[in-house]
């Protein structure tokens, strides 16, 4: 089987659907594995690294949908890569998709060229749970704080409150609304940095278990709704 990734151009979209030690695994175990040039430069990753895992660098993306059974991504393609998902008609795309949040076209051009299109975001284990999904969701979680300590510098016109605990100051009040994999997430950031954090969930049962956890992991109350 052929496997193939791009590099990404969405805005600000710096990782790679592949990494060099994903391509030696695959190539491992007798698979080809094709890497546009470029491709895992914003993740860290050089195409001498590619090369020496066992990948093919490839210059055209357009010859890499063509040649894949396996297209792997990171983001959903953009109109501007609908065109070359004409190629990959019949195969087989791995990617984020949310067709719920995009626009339509995506869908349509996915069904016209038949195209077996499964999203990391609904994939699912043995338990139900979204493995794929969560590790994005505790990133989305640390950036939120990340980001809104940012936001509240004088320098970007906020309140010059800092998240982090600094003697003899009162500490920062975080609330969190939504207790799932980024509200938790969010919440033991901010506990971790000295903020006073409060998590509010429809779940009572939820809120209980996170607090619980919390207070055990860091010592930080969360509070209840």
């Amino acid at each position: 089987m052929t496997i193939a990734t791009l590099k990404e151009i969405k805005d600000n979209e710096n990782r790679v659907g592949l990494t060099p030690h994903g391509a030696k695994e695959l190539v491992s175990d007798g698979h080809t594995v094709l890497v546009e040039r470029g491709a895992g430069v914003g993740s860290g990753f050089s195409d001498e690294e590619y090369k020496n895992a066992g990948a093919s660098l490839v210059e055209s993306p357009e010859e890499i949908v063509e040649k894949a059974d396996v297209l792997v991504k990171v983001k959903e393609p953009l109109p501007s890569e609908y065109a070359l998902l004409k190629k990959l008609s019949g195969k087989t795309l791995f990617t984020y998709l949310h067709l719920s949040g995009v626009d339509p076209a995506l869908t349509d051009v996915l069904v016209e060229n038949n195209i077996t299109a499964i999203a990391y975001e609904t994939v699912e284990d043995e338990k139900g749970r979204l493995p794929l999904l969560s590790p994005m969701s505790e990133v989305a979680g640390v950036l939120a704080i990340q980001y809104g300590a940012e936001s509240l510098q004088k320098k970007y016109k906020g309140f010059g409150v800092k998240l982090g605990a600094i003697t003899g100051t009162e500490s920062a009040h975080v609330v969190v609304m939504g207790g799932g994999f980024v509200g938790m997430t969010a919440a033991k950031t901010a506990a971790g940095m000295g903020s006073r954090v409060t998590l509010f969930d429809i779940n009572p049962a939820r809120v209980e278990t996170l607090n619980r956890e919390v207070k055990e992991y860091l010592g930080s109350t969360l509070g209840k709704n």
